[in-house]
């Protein structure tokens, strides 16, 4: 399959990438709750309300990162992304390794963690491994985007908060 690029990203595009990063930052803050939640029914405890619903709201969030990433996928391969800013190299190929990791953890992580709620260990351990990684990923995702905005003064932040013109 042919690589398709294009001057920037659809709108389409960047509402999915954002609503991804909210939907997984909430994960993120609020997915103790799911553990929490586990650890009294196996104490025996009663869960208290707040874990309950946020464990319920971890659970459907997880899967609507399912969701939104196979629709973003099928709009990738439709739509096409644009190149990489810069001389082709090393920093090209890390971001071109860093987007598929991100891809590759949302979905591994949402599967483990369905894996950990149906059937059990020891897909919860491979699941929790999912919080560090993308913590990592995050900042240095972020921290290439500021150091391309601010030292590069090229365009890579600002084509996933602008949609390309049609």
């Amino acid at each position: 399959m042919v690589k398709k690029t294009v001057d920037g990203y659809s709108t389409i595009q960047i509402t999915l990438h954002w609503l991804i990063v909210v939907a997984v930052l909430f994960q993120l803050v609020f997915g103790e709750s799911m553990t929490n939640v586990v650890d009294a029914l196996e104490e025996g405890a009663t869960p208290s309300a707040g874990d309950l619903q946020l464990s319920s709201a971890h659970l459907w969030v997880g899967i609507a990162i399912l969701v939104l990433l196979v629709i973003r996928l099928i709009v990738r391969v439709f739509t096409g992304t644009p190149e990489v800013i810069g001389t082709p190299g090393l920093a090209t190929l890390a971001a071109s390794a860093m987007h598929w990791l991100f891809y590759a953890l949302l979905v591994v992580v949402p599967v483990t963690g369905l894996l950990a709620k149906y059937v059990g260990d020891p897909w919860g351990d491979i699941h929790t491994i999912g919080k560090p990684v993308f913590i990592v990923l995050i900042i240095l995702h972020a921290a290439a985007a500021l150091y391309h905005h601010f030292l590069l003064k090229d365009e890579t932040l600002m084509r996933m908060l602008k949609p390309k013109r049609s």
